[in-house]
């Protein structure tokens, strides 16, 4: 990437190499993955994760996924789900707020409730790092974890993610008030 512009965009047999893990692979949705998303994005347990406070319809995520370009350069935001070896897909992982000026995206990930504890979120979340660095060629990636959330926490401090502030009283889950951490990511240039 030595010498390259800022806003190099890398070929799609690169990016998809970048996208491989030993048991996963991060792809482009598909109008296959509609059904499977509705379900996830409707899930009240995760609206407290994502700040979403009422249902999607099928009809708009159906329009997000044929309006994606599944360019990041295009549309500030990629969204990739993750498959396993027998091609399940146990989840999804967005890159959202993508600036490529200052070279940075914040990362999000959903794992559905199934896939848990296999370790896969934590593989994810290797291949994003190593897609953001190598392909994208950003400084840094950075999150948004709730404090009550302390398996995201922990696995974003174990990938290097630091803790870089706290937004007090950010959230109101219920009737109780949360704070959020914000973490990040800087890689060496």
């Amino acid at each position: 990437m030595i010498g390259q512009s800022l806003f190099y965009k890398p070929n799609r047999m690169t990016s998809m190499k970048a996208l491989q893990g030993k048991n996963l692979t991060l792809r482009a949705m598909e109008p296959g993955d509609i059904d499977t998303m509705y379900e996830w994005e409707n899930n009240p347990d995760t609206w407290k994760y994502s700040n979403t406070v009422s249902p999607f319809s099928r009809f708009h995520l159906e329009q997000y996924v044929i309006n994606s370009h599944c360019d990041i350069y295009t549309d500030k935001q990629l969204r990739l789900m993750i498959t396993d070896q027998e091609k399940n897909t146990v989840g999804c992982v967005d890159l959202f707020e993508f600036d490529p000026k200052n070279r940075r995206a914040g990362v999000g990930i959903l794992i559905a409730r199934e896939f848990r504890k296999k370790g896969y979120a934590s593989e994810t979340l290797d291949i994003v790092i190593h897609y953001a660095k190598i392909i994208l060629n950003l400084k840094q990636l950075y999150c948004n974890i709730s404090e009550n959330n302390k398996v995201s926490i922990n696995l974003f401090k174990k990938k290097g993610f630091v803790k870089t502030g706290t937004k007090s009283n950010w959230r109101l889950i219920g009737h109780e008030w949360e704070s959020e951490h914000f973490f990040q990511l800087i890689f060496e240039s």
